[in-house]
Formats: structure tokens, C-alpha cells, sequence
């Protein structure tokens, strides 16, 4: 059998998380000061050869004086090279220990994402990539909507990437002003508290909100009485994913094909029927108070309107012809994948109207 052989006999004393690079480089610039200075004021060097004797004498290579050292000048060069074999040892060990554990390309992979993550715009950031936070990405993924994933677990963020080597992602609290800078959510359209505790939920919501007052913000809750504490720290909408399963339970009693069928048409993964909102602050200008009629979105891309929310929030099923998108009022589409994607391509064309 193999036995793996230690090179670094100081390896044990150090944990891979306890090594800084950092640190090491601090030593090293700490000794190198020390013993400049120490053969100016000892012996009286120049600045010059101060420096190169402190350079051999930390580097241990063992080359020759510039000049004879006195007494003083031996006891110093002896304690300093003492010092330096725990420091060199150290240095070695981090320098090693950072290109081995991957350290050096983990940093260019987490700075190429920081740049990819600073040229996106109207993306959504998730926040915890638990079950619900999966689920919520891979909607997305088949949306080609884009988005950003915040998690605090490190081994959470390696699985994501061995499943996804496109995941946007940022490790770190989503709690935290810089974590949530990070990924962009001063540019963002939406944010997503998926987190597993309401109290995090409530901290990051009101941190998102002080960072981006209209950002539209959605939060899981667990515990019912979170919910308004929710709403009053600035989230918009609040999932209880306990209470719909319940209800969707109890409708496949009562009524089961009916269920069976929203189930279906909503399950993106195995159907193909998609949804689509219309809103006015986002329609282009050309679309804005026209009717359904106006629109001429079925017969351009096979859609259908299948319902309207007035600026009032009050829903209206099949909108008559005439029903017209106003401020703060959207229509609600249905229609295949294919078909979507022409509406959003039809939108973006303001000449096709």
C-alpha cells in the first residue's frame, strides 16, 4: 500500500482554515524590517547591504558577509535566522497549502463571477439554494431568467456547482449590506428570502429593502405570526409553503380533476404551457393604453389573455376585448413555450405593432 508522505512536518499543527497566506506575507515583511534595521543600527551598514544581508540571512542560502560581523552583529544574525525558521516554515507551508487546496483558482472563479454578476440587470437574487430555493432556480433556469443565488453554507455552494458550473452565486450571510451588494441588488428587479428561519428572513428583507426601497421582495415564512412582522419589514408578498400544500390537499378532494389540471398546466417541467405578466410600467410605450383588442397578441403569437389585475389589485378572469392595460394594471397570458417567447419577442419589437 501507499502511505502518503508529510513533507511539512509543521503541517500538523496548522488547519488548512488556520494558514493565512496573508499572514505568512506579514512575517515575512515584519522579519525583513527587523533585520534591515537591526544591520544599520548594528553594524552600520548602508541601506543596501542592510537589505541584501537580511534577504540572505531570512533566505538561509548562506552566502558571505559584506562585511565582518562584530559580536553583537553574530548573537543577532543567530537569533534572527532562529526566528526565520519558524517563519520560513510557515510561509512555505501557506504558499503550498494555498496552491494544493485550490485556493488561488477558487479566487479567479469567485472574481470572474463578481463580474459576471456586476453586468446583469433586472436579475433576481435568491436567497438560501435549500429545497425551495432548488426548486425556485430551476423555474428560472427554464425561464432563462437570470438570477444570482446568495448561501452561507460553503459545502451548499460546492454542490451547486457540480451540478451547474453557470450558477451566479455569492457565499456569504444575506443579512449582511455586503453580501447583498455583492450580487447586484441595486440593480436587481426581485429578491427571494428563501432562507429556513423567519428571524433571517425578517433581517434580510429589511436589509434589502434600506439598500433598494422598490425592489419587489418575496419571502418564505414558517410560523403565521412572522408574516405581518414580514410585511412590515418591507416584503411584498409572503409564501407559507405549509399552507399551500394543505390547501392543495384539500382540493384534491373536493376538486380533484380541477386540481389535476391547474397541476399540470403549471408544472413546467412536464407540460408545455407557460405564463406571462404584462405590466404596464414594463410594456413598451406603444402598448401602453391600447385594449386587448389593440394588441392583436393572439393573433401575432397565439396566446391568450386569460386575465387582467386592475390598478386596484382586483382580478378579473377572461377580460372583455376592450379591457385596456393602464397604469398599474397588467394582463396575465397563457400560452406554450414557443408561444411566449414570440410574445416576448413581439414586445420588444415596438415596429411589429
Amino acid at each position: 500500500m501507499f502511505r502518503r508522505i508529510n513533507f511539512f512536518p509543521l503541517a500538523s499543527f496548522f488547519s488548512s482554515s488556520s494558514v493565512s497566506l496573508q499572514t505568512a506575507l506579514i512575517l515575512v515583511t515584519t522579519s525583513l524590517v527587523i533585520g534591515t534595521c537591526g544591520f544599520v543600527w548594528i553594524e552600520d551598514y548602508t541601506w543596501i547591504e542592510a537589505i541584501y544581508m537580511a534577504v540572505i540571512t531570512i533566505s538561509t542560502v548562506g552566502f558571505t558577509e559584506v562585511q565582518p560581523l562584530s559580536s553583537s552583529g553574530q548573537i543577532f544574525v543567530s537569533v534572527l535566522i532562529l526566528l526565520n525558521i519558524g517563519i520560513f516554515a510557515y510561509a512555505l507551508y501557506a504558499f503550498t497549502n494555498y496552491v494544493i487546496e485550490g485556493e488561488i483558482f477558487k479566487k479567479m472563479h469567485t472574481r470572474l463571477i463578481g463580474q459576471r454578476i456586476s453586468q446583469l440587470e433586472n436579475h433576481v437574487i435568491v436567497c438560501g439554494y435549500g429545497r425551495y430555493g432548488q426548486e425556485i432556480c430551476g423555474h428560472f433556469q427554464l425561464q432563462n431568467l437570470p438570477f444570482v443565488v446568495i448561501d452561507i453554507s460553503e459545502d451548499v455552494i460546492k454542490s451547486s456547482e457540480s451540478k451547474s458550473s453557470s450558477l451566479l452565486y455569492v457565499e456569504g450571510d444575506a443579512t449582511h449590506d455586503e453580501v447583498l451588494l455583492r450580487a447586484g441588488i441595486k440593480k436587481a428587479r426581485t429578491l427571494i428570502a428563501a432562507l429556513p428561519d423567519d428571524t433571517d428572513n425578517v433581517f434580510t428583507v429589511l436589509t434589502a429593502r434600506q439598500l433598494h426601497p422598490t425592489i419587489q421582495i418575496i419571502s418564505r415564512v414558517l410560523r403565521e405570526k412572522s408574516a405581518e412582522k414580514l410585511k412590515l419589514a418591507g416584503a411584498n408578498h409572503t409564501i407559507m409553503p405549509e399552507q399551500i400544500g394543505g390547501f392543495y390537499m384539500a382540493a384534491l378532494v373536493t376538486k380533484p380533476g380541477a386540481v389535476e389540471f391547474f397541476s399540470f398546466i403549471t408544472n413546467e417541467y412536464e407540460s408545455d404551457i407557460a405564463f406571462e405578466e404584462i405590466r404596464y410600467e414594463e410594456a413598451p410605450d406603444i402598448c401602453k393604453d391600447k385594449s386587448i383588442s389593440d394588441l392583436h397578441i393572439r393573433k401575432n403569437t397565439g396566446c391568450n389573455i386569460i386575465g387582467y389585475k386592475s390598478p386596484s389589485s382586483r382580478y378579473i378572469v377572461n377580460p372583455a376585448p376592450d379591457t385596456l392595460l393602464v397604469a398599474k394594471s397588467s394582463f396575465i397570458v397563457l400560452g406554450s413555450h414557443s408561444q411566449i417567447e414570440a410574445l416576448r419577442n413581439y414586445l420588444r419589437n415596438p415596429n411589429s405593432f
